[in-house]
């Protein structure tokens, strides 16, 4: 994100100085979830400590109840590790700003604060004895290294880092710059830690290394292994085996045996889900994992030797304070029951859920308004959970048509309420077209805490007011989570007024990625290329050859989360993103330019391709990790409205989309008119001169600025008042050739709106007047200036396969920026 683009709304984590966020906040750190998401046994491994709905729990294996050992205000506790003599559990305890280390004493109850300092700290691992610490902290760098301290009744004392901060010499694009050390555990004679690192590693966290506590220069690799943030390496209690967990060539996550010498690794567990977070138990017969095989999180106890499980359920909770029950009844303005979005705030300064619920956490917030980000789950209506007593408050969301429905009610300990909540509608008039609202870039399953399917998606999209979902298949390094559900036909799982449909993320983050939707045959494999240090390290195939191969199944092709900041070509570092490039050569049929990125920005580059003529619709995507606990946005966030009559038929909708009958928002309904015509549709015209218009807007969030646009300038700004959620107008406008669209935005965020700021775009209503279009010759100046440095960039890739790959793209590329240059003095 921009810095102007940000505002007041700032990252989760803050402190931590390392790319692509939404990867390792999710995939490492510990998330809300109101199912466990880590356990530690007892010494006399009759019963676990472990973290669930961001406090601690203690429960008897094979009993039903759970007792409740920590209820921190306004903060959440996770990764227990119980001390060898059973008297105290450390553990991580996040409090909006830093995660910070804690000791519980399990006899008086009392907490101590571990450390200080702002960071982030995880993972804590008392040594065997009992007398030491190992964790993973950001502390003083941004970045996870390995840290060890000696642990006595007054805290910690001599912590230090174990190795220490390195910079690898091999370049990673999902990874910093520097090395990693995670995942710590302790050998059970107390003299190793083994952990995993990415020494010289391109793609994945890294490899299983062990190191001598005593000599950090003593250091040997375990096993090659192209961990993803949560192998949590782990030695049994005997020494003879490690337990890890792996995707080791499959699509989901399970737990794997080798030696700590680094026998070839054997499965333990199978399944499509994912099991991770294990610990052995005293014995070593016994093993304790976290599984999404439900789709929330649970915890299982495992016999190593027959595979005999024990469900560990939280039937009934003995909560530190009193409680009582809510009931939340949501209704629409017919007063039909209906699903929607709900965040509750309780009386102690944290969010609740019901049992069953996924809890979802913001991927932002700003601090001068919030104390953390904002969490939330979907209700399917009437949905019932368990918060403290007291003033809580509650915020109820269902898409774009309805206000948001805010409230605060006091609860009172032991009873029973039920609040019923009634939506207001405020839809745009239905004169400006019959809209059918998609999400044109979800990931049902992306590695989250999760297990999604089709149904559930589904109904994410239902309380989300969400008509269709492109659930797009995309590959995360060596895995393709979703792939074994792509068909060419909707989802059985469509229905009741959602339709899913599968399509395709094509991947090289060296021209940028692709959308596909209507794929008619099957997905393009192998999803990605360009890679460097792999064997599809080559950037052949690029975009242009990928789009012939959509195009030739019958595919849309789009650009999709485009661009985070206005792209100066002679200033940008690097610039390899293709996008003009297949402008020209007709590859594109829609570009996000509302998406997981700068809506201004990306719209500021797509004007200027309408600036030359041609003819791009606007399109919208999340970019939704759907099974996620920390979501950038939920499914729905950014979406674009197709008109398509009322049809909800694949067919309307790719013709809507390729056409540009369209508008793109992630809050904010607008509609436009221009003499008769709407967005995608041409006026033409013998004479030039005034034309009526008419707008809308529909907003559930106040709206800063409403304007039209024609050939990339303001020539229309309407000045709102009162709550600024709805506004018409109409008028005439005297305009030449070219374009015009309608666009809402704000300059900063709005905690109601779960992105970077309001902003929502129509397509252009296409001019052809008398006089043609005014020239753009500085448009054109500017990608053929911004086709110099990508085709530097493709020069100077010395990874092609043979010198026919490298010509053909060459030539491509020379094409286009000839045609660029051509416009120069031609103007369009």
């Amino acid at each position: 994100m921009t810095a102007p683009a940000e505002a007041g709304r700032e990252p989760v984590l803050k402190q931590v100085d390392l790319p692509h966020s939404y990867y390792w906040r999710e995939l490492y750190i510990p998330q809300l979830t109101t199912g466990p998401s880590g356990a530690s046994f007892t010494p006399d491994g009759t019963s676990l400590v472990y973290s669930m709905g961001g406090s601690l729990w203690h429960q008897v294996i094979g009993s039903d109840e759970a007792i409740e050992l920590t209820h921190p205000k306004g903060a959440y506790d996770y990764q227990p590790d119980i001390a060898p003599d059973g008297g105290n559990v450390v553990f991580t305890r996040n409090d909006g700003d830093a995660l910070e280390l804690w000791r519980l004493d399990l006899q008086s109850g009392r907490e101590q604060r571990l450390t200080s300092g702002g960071a982030v700290n995880v993972e804590p691992r008392l040594s065997p004895d009992g007398k030491r610490i190992a964790w993973v902290s950001t502390l003083g760098t941004g970045h996870f290294n390995l840290f060890i301290a000696d642990v006595g009744p007054n805290g910690l004392s001599n912590a230090r880092p174990l190795i220490g901060e390195r910079q690898s010499r091999i370049q990673r694009y999902y990874y910093s710059a520097y090395d990693h050390a995670l995942n710590p555990s302790w050998s059970p004679d107390g003299k190793r830690i083994v952990f995993v690192s990415n020494n010289e590693v391109a793609w994945g966290t890294g490899d299983i290394w062990s190191v001598a506590v005593d000599d950090p220069t003593d250091r040997r690799k375990i096993l090659n292994e192209e961990t993803s943030w949560s192998a949590r390496p782990e030695i049994s209690p005997d020494g003879k085996q490690l337990l890890f967990a792996s995707y080791h060539g499959r699509q989901w996550r399970q737990l794997w045996l080798t030696t700590p010498d680094g026998s070839a690794p054997l499965p333990l567990t199978f399944g499509e889900f994912d099991r991770g977070n294990a610990r052995w138990s005293p014995e070593g017969e016994r093993i304790a994992y976290i599984s999404n095989e439900r789709g929330n999180t649970s915890l299982v106890v495992q016999q190593v030797v027959g595979g005999a499980t024990v469900p560990i359920t939280a039937s009934h909770r003995r909560y530190k304070a009193a409680q009582a029950k809510l009931t939340i009844d949501i209704r629409d303005e017919q007063g039909r029951s209906v699903p929607a979005r709900v965040a509750v705030l309780g009386s102690d300064g944290r969010a609740a859920a019901p049992d069953l619920a996924w809890m979802h956490a913001d991927d932002g917030f700003d601090r001068a308004r919030q104390s953390s980000e904002t969490h939330y789950f979907h209700c399917a209506s009437p949905c019932t959970l368990d918060a403290p007593a007291g003033d809580t408050s509650m915020w109820v969301q269902r898409g774009f048509r309805y206000l948001p429905w805010r409230q605060t009610v006091k609860l009172t300990a032991g009873t029973d309420r039920t609040l019923a909540v009634k939506l207001e509608a405020n839809d745009l008039p239905v004169s400006f077209g019959r809209w059918r609202s998609a999400d044109l870039h979800v990931h049902m399953n992306y590695g989250g805490s999760y297990r999604n399917s089709p149904e559930n998606l589904a109904r994410q999209a239902r309380a989300e007011d969400l008509d269709v979902v492109y659930n797009l298949i995309v590959n995360k390094e060596e895995r393709i989570p979703d792939i074994g559900y792509f068909r060419t036909d909707p989802d059985p799982a469509s229905g009741d007024g959602v339709l899913i449909i599968h399509a395709q993320e094509f991947h090289t983050s060296f021209w940028g990625h692709l959308g596909l939707i209507g794929l008619s045959d099957h997905l393009l494999t192998p999803d990605f290329s360009a890679y460097q240090h792999t064997a599809l390290a080559s950037p052949f195939p690029d975009n242009g050859m990928v789009a012939d191969l959509a195009h030739a199944q019958g595919a849309l092709v789009g650009y999709v989360h485009p661009f985070d900041w206005d792209i100066d070509p002679a200033k940008e570092k690097s610039l390899s993103n293709e996008l003009p490039a297949d402008v020209v050569h007709g590859k594109v049929d829609y570009i996000e330019v509302v998406g997981f990125s700068d809506h201004k920005a990306t719209a500021n580059i797509w004007y200027r391709l309408l600036n030359l003529g041609f003819r791009l619709p606007a399109g919208a995507g999340t970019d939704a990790m759907a099974n996620y606990a920390s979501l950038r946005g939920p499914v729905g966030m950014n979406r674009v409205f197709l008109e398509t009559g009322g049809d909800m038929t694949p067919a309307a909708l790719k013709a809507a989309l390729k056409s540009g009958r369209t508008f793109a928002s992630n809050g904010p309904l607008i509609g436009l008119e221009l003499d008769g015509k709407r967005p995608g549709d041409t006026v033409s015209g013998t004479s030039p001169g005034k034309l009526p218009y008419r707008i809308a807007l529909r907003s559930p969030v106040a709206v800063d600025n409403l304007e039209l646009v024609h050939n990339g300038k303001v020539v229309k700004s309407f000045s709102l008042t009162g709550d600024r959620r709805k506004f018409d107008a109409a008028g005439e406008l005297e305009v030449n050739s070219g374009w015009l669209l309608l666009r809402a935005w704000n300059d900063g965020a709005d905690p109601q709106v779960l992105d970077i700021y309001p902003y929502a775009t129509t397509s252009p209503i296409y001019l052809e007047l008398p006089g043609g279009a005014p020239p753009a010759p500085q448009d054109a100046s500017y990608f053929a200036a911004w086709m110099d440095r990508v085709i530097g960039a493709a020069e100077s890739r010395n990874d092609y396969r043979n010198e026919r790959e490298r010509e053909t793209i060459l030539d491509y590329l020379r094409r286009a920026r000839d045609h660029y240059r051509s416009l120069e003095s031609k103007g369009r």
